[in-house]
Protein backbone atom coordinates (compact mmCIF):
# COMPACT_ATOMS: atom_id res chain seq x y z
CA UNK A 1 0.00 0.00 0.00
CA UNK A 2 1.31 3.48 -0.89
CA UNK A 3 2.59 5.51 2.06
CA UNK A 4 2.11 9.29 1.69
CA UNK A 5 2.57 12.19 4.11
CA UNK A 6 0.75 15.51 3.81
CA UNK A 7 2.27 18.21 6.01
CA UNK A 8 0.07 21.18 6.90
CA UNK A 9 2.33 24.11 7.74
CA UNK A 10 0.96 27.20 9.41
CA UNK A 11 2.53 30.39 8.05
CA UNK A 12 5.03 32.40 10.07
CA UNK A 13 4.51 35.57 12.09
CA UNK A 14 2.90 38.46 10.21
CA UNK A 15 3.76 42.17 10.31
CA UNK A 16 0.59 43.62 11.85
CA UNK A 17 1.39 46.79 13.81
CA UNK A 18 -2.30 47.83 13.86
CA UNK A 19 -3.21 44.64 15.74
CA UNK A 20 -6.28 43.98 13.62
CA UNK A 21 -7.85 40.72 12.56
CA UNK A 22 -6.65 40.80 8.96
CA UNK A 23 -8.14 37.50 7.80
CA UNK A 24 -8.29 37.48 4.00
CA UNK A 25 -7.17 41.10 3.55
CA UNK A 26 -4.37 41.53 1.04
CA UNK A 27 -0.96 43.00 1.79
CA UNK A 28 -0.22 41.35 5.13
CA UNK A 29 3.28 39.93 4.76
CA UNK A 30 5.61 38.02 7.05
CA UNK A 31 7.51 39.99 9.67
CA UNK A 32 11.27 39.57 9.96
CA UNK A 33 10.61 36.92 12.61
CA UNK A 34 8.13 35.25 10.27
CA UNK A 35 10.69 35.16 7.48
CA UNK A 36 13.16 33.44 9.81
CA UNK A 37 10.48 30.97 10.84
CA UNK A 38 9.78 30.17 7.18
CA UNK A 39 13.45 29.43 6.60
CA UNK A 40 13.62 27.31 9.76
CA UNK A 41 10.65 25.13 8.77
CA UNK A 42 12.09 24.76 5.24
CA UNK A 43 15.40 23.60 6.71
CA UNK A 44 13.57 21.11 8.95
CA UNK A 45 11.97 19.57 5.84
CA UNK A 46 15.07 19.68 3.65
CA UNK A 47 15.78 15.95 4.05
CA UNK A 48 12.17 14.91 3.49
CA UNK A 49 10.87 13.34 0.30
CA UNK A 50 8.81 16.38 -0.69
CA UNK A 51 7.25 16.05 -4.14
CA UNK A 52 4.53 18.72 -4.03
CA UNK A 53 4.25 22.15 -2.36
CA UNK A 54 1.00 24.11 -2.36
CA UNK A 55 -0.16 27.16 -0.43
CA UNK A 56 -3.11 29.39 0.34
CA UNK A 57 -3.30 32.33 -2.08
CA UNK A 58 -2.65 34.83 0.74
CA UNK A 59 0.82 36.38 0.62
CA UNK A 60 1.91 35.26 4.11
CA UNK A 61 1.28 31.63 3.15
CA UNK A 62 3.00 32.03 -0.20
CA UNK A 63 6.05 33.58 1.53
CA UNK A 64 6.19 30.71 4.03
CA UNK A 65 5.90 28.08 1.29
CA UNK A 66 8.49 29.61 -1.05
CA UNK A 67 11.64 28.47 0.84
CA UNK A 68 10.23 24.94 1.06
CA UNK A 69 9.53 24.78 -2.67
CA UNK A 70 12.90 26.34 -3.48
CA UNK A 71 14.87 23.88 -1.32
CA UNK A 72 13.28 20.96 -3.18
CA UNK A 73 13.39 22.66 -6.60
CA UNK A 74 9.63 22.43 -6.95
CA UNK A 75 7.05 24.75 -8.43
CA UNK A 76 4.94 26.44 -5.76
CA UNK A 77 1.28 25.71 -6.46
CA UNK A 78 -1.77 27.52 -5.08
CA UNK A 79 -5.01 26.02 -3.77
CA UNK A 80 -7.80 28.44 -2.80
CA UNK A 81 -9.23 25.80 -0.45
CA UNK A 82 -6.29 26.43 1.91
CA UNK A 83 -7.28 30.07 2.46
CA UNK A 84 -8.04 31.64 5.84
CA UNK A 85 -11.61 31.37 7.15
CA UNK A 86 -14.08 34.14 6.40
CA UNK A 87 -14.71 36.40 9.40
CA UNK A 88 -17.18 39.25 9.87
CA UNK A 89 -14.67 41.10 12.07
CA UNK A 90 -11.99 41.22 9.38
CA UNK A 91 -10.15 44.55 9.41
CA UNK A 92 -11.17 45.33 13.00
CA UNK A 93 -9.57 45.00 16.41
CA UNK A 94 -11.08 42.17 18.43
CA UNK A 95 -8.76 42.16 21.44
CA UNK A 96 -10.41 42.06 24.86
CA UNK A 97 -10.79 45.57 26.24
CA UNK A 98 -10.28 47.66 23.11
CA UNK A 99 -12.00 45.80 20.31
CA UNK A 100 -15.32 45.90 18.50
CA UNK A 101 -16.75 43.19 20.74
CA UNK A 102 -17.52 45.91 23.30
CA UNK A 103 -19.92 47.52 20.83
CA UNK A 104 -23.52 46.21 21.04
CA UNK A 105 -24.01 46.62 17.27
CA UNK A 106 -21.72 43.61 16.75
CA UNK A 107 -23.22 41.35 19.41
CA UNK A 108 -25.76 39.67 17.07
CA UNK A 109 -22.80 38.22 15.17
CA UNK A 110 -21.88 36.31 18.33
CA UNK A 111 -25.25 34.64 18.74
CA UNK A 112 -24.07 31.14 17.75
CA UNK A 113 -20.47 30.24 18.65
CA UNK A 114 -21.04 26.64 17.56
CA UNK A 115 -21.50 27.48 13.85
CA UNK A 116 -19.89 30.12 14.23
CA UNK A 117 -22.29 32.98 13.39
CA UNK A 118 -19.44 35.48 12.84
CA UNK A 119 -17.82 33.67 9.96
CA UNK A 120 -17.40 30.63 7.76
CA UNK A 121 -19.02 27.52 9.28
CA UNK A 122 -16.55 25.10 10.85
CA UNK A 123 -17.93 22.16 8.87
CA UNK A 124 -17.44 24.04 5.59
CA UNK A 125 -13.83 24.78 6.59
CA UNK A 126 -13.23 21.12 7.45
CA UNK A 127 -14.66 19.87 4.15
CA UNK A 128 -12.63 22.21 1.93
CA UNK A 129 -9.45 21.52 3.87
CA UNK A 130 -10.01 17.77 3.63
CA UNK A 131 -10.50 18.11 -0.13
CA UNK A 132 -7.21 20.05 -0.33
CA UNK A 133 -5.49 17.36 1.74
CA UNK A 134 -6.58 14.57 -0.60
CA UNK A 135 -5.63 16.61 -3.67
CA UNK A 136 -2.14 17.08 -2.21
CA UNK A 137 -1.96 13.40 -1.27
CA UNK A 138 -2.79 12.39 -4.82
CA UNK A 139 -0.25 14.84 -6.26
CA UNK A 140 2.52 13.43 -4.04
CA UNK A 141 1.40 9.79 -4.12
CA UNK A 142 4.05 7.66 -2.43
CA UNK A 143 6.05 10.71 -1.33
CA UNK A 144 5.32 13.81 0.78
CA UNK A 145 3.35 17.01 0.18
CA UNK A 146 3.39 20.36 1.98
CA UNK A 147 0.27 22.51 2.29
CA UNK A 148 0.80 25.97 3.78
CA UNK A 149 -2.36 27.34 5.35
CA UNK A 150 -3.65 29.15 8.43
CA UNK A 151 -4.26 28.33 12.07
CA UNK A 152 -8.05 28.00 12.19
CA UNK A 153 -8.39 25.93 8.98
CA UNK A 154 -5.59 23.56 10.02
CA UNK A 155 -6.92 23.14 13.54
CA UNK A 156 -10.49 22.63 12.28
CA UNK A 157 -9.30 19.93 9.88
CA UNK A 158 -7.40 18.17 12.65
CA UNK A 159 -10.38 18.20 15.03
CA UNK A 160 -12.63 16.92 12.23
CA UNK A 161 -10.26 14.03 11.46
CA UNK A 162 -9.94 13.18 15.14
CA UNK A 163 -13.72 13.04 15.51
CA UNK A 164 -13.86 15.95 17.95
CA UNK A 165 -16.46 18.71 18.08
CA UNK A 166 -15.48 21.55 15.79
CA UNK A 167 -16.34 24.47 18.09
CA UNK A 168 -13.52 25.04 20.55
CA UNK A 169 -11.56 27.46 22.73
CA UNK A 170 -9.09 29.29 20.41
CA UNK A 171 -6.63 29.59 23.29
CA UNK A 172 -6.21 25.81 23.28
CA UNK A 173 -5.31 25.32 19.62
CA UNK A 174 -2.21 23.20 19.06
CA UNK A 175 -1.12 25.00 15.91
CA UNK A 176 1.73 27.42 16.58
CA UNK A 177 3.35 29.74 14.06
CA UNK A 178 5.30 27.78 11.42
CA UNK A 179 4.19 24.52 13.03
CA UNK A 180 3.73 21.29 11.08
CA UNK A 181 0.64 19.08 11.37
CA UNK A 182 1.33 15.92 9.39
CA UNK A 183 -1.30 13.53 8.03
CA UNK A 184 0.00 10.02 7.42
CA UNK A 185 -1.83 8.02 4.74
CA UNK A 186 -1.68 4.39 3.67
CA UNK A 187 -3.29 4.61 0.27
CA UNK A 188 -6.31 6.86 0.82
CA UNK A 189 -6.64 5.82 4.48
CA UNK A 190 -5.51 8.24 7.19
CA UNK A 191 -3.55 6.23 9.76
CA UNK A 192 -1.90 8.86 11.96
CA UNK A 193 -1.62 12.57 12.75
CA UNK A 194 1.67 14.03 13.98
CA UNK A 195 2.57 17.52 15.21
CA UNK A 196 5.89 19.36 15.47
CA UNK A 197 7.16 22.89 16.02
CA UNK A 198 10.47 23.25 14.16
CA UNK A 199 10.50 27.02 14.73
CA UNK A 200 9.75 26.66 18.44
CA UNK A 201 6.62 27.03 20.50
CA UNK A 202 4.37 30.09 20.25
CA UNK A 203 1.49 31.28 22.38
CA UNK A 204 -1.74 29.71 21.02
CA UNK A 205 -3.43 33.09 21.57
CA UNK A 206 -1.05 34.74 19.10
CA UNK A 207 -3.19 36.01 16.24
CA UNK A 208 -2.42 35.71 12.57
CA UNK A 209 -4.11 32.53 11.48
Amino acid sequence: MTHTLVHFVRHGEVHNPEGILYGRLSGYELSETGQRQAITVAESLRGNDIAHVVASPLVRAQQTAAPIADSHRLELCTDDRLIEAENAFEGKKVAVGDGVLRQPVYWPKLRNPFLPSWGEPYLQIAHRMLAAAHAARAAADGHEAVCVSHQLPIWTLRRFLEGKRLWHDPRRRECGLASVTSLVFDGELLVDIEYSQPAGATNPRTTGA
